[in-house]
């Protein structure tokens, strides 16, 4: 089934990547100089597409970055239940562990 989705959902990405990648081969300059539109410092020349995909691909990094960022309550909560838990087994087997036969209660019996 995921196979399926996946397939559902990638190949139409894939077809739509194909179609933008050919249709805006043409390069375009890039300039990091704000100050002087002229005769920029600083010019990258490359097509379109890769500048978009770089766009797309910084953007999914950097939303990803903050999503990790967003859930470390959520981590951090876990990892200290998880402790806690972890504490808590420690704890009810050293009690099983220290009641001894004669302290426990006995079996119920049924009536026949």
């Amino acid at each position: 089934m995921k196979k399926i989705l996946a397939v559902v959902i990638l190949v139409p990405i894939a077809i739509v990547a194909v179609a933008l990648s050919v249709a805006n081969r043409h390069a375009v300059a890039l300039s990091l100089d704000p100050f002087n539109s002229t005769d920029p410092a600083v010019v990258i020349s490359m097509p379109l597409f890769v500048l978009i995909f770089a766009a797309i691909a910084l953007g999914v990094v950097i939303g990803g970055i903050g999503t990790w960022l967003g859930q470390g309550r959520w981590r951090r909560q876990s990892r200290r239940l998880r402790h806690e838990l972890q504490d808590a087994k420690r704890e009810n087997a050293q009690y099983r562990a220290a009641a001894s036969p004669a302290t426990a209660l006995p079996t119920p019996r049924r009536a026949a």
